[in-house]
């Protein structure tokens, strides 16, 4: 698994952006992208910012991507 780092435009933080492939998608989570739940066996992305990993949260690929035109929640 290969580490990315991005900008989040809208906190102006530099993280660290993960993909999960599917069969290592275990668990589900809640997106705070559009607040739908990530299925066990769906790939998608872990973000954590490097000045708060305790806010490390899973993310639709899409819903990441779209967060600057988007507000996370949508």
């Amino acid at each position: 698994m290969r580490a990315v780092f991005a900008r989040d435009p809208l906190t102006g933080r530099t993280a660290e952006v993960r993909a999960i492939q599917p069969h290592a998608a275990r668990k589900p989570y809640r997106c705070p992208g559009c607040s739908q739940e990530i299925a066990p066996g769906v790939g998608h992305l872990v973000v954590v910012p490097l000045a708060e990993p305790s806010e490390r949260r899973h993310w639709h690929g899409a819903c990441w991507d779209r967060r600057s035109s988007r507000p996370p929640g949508r």
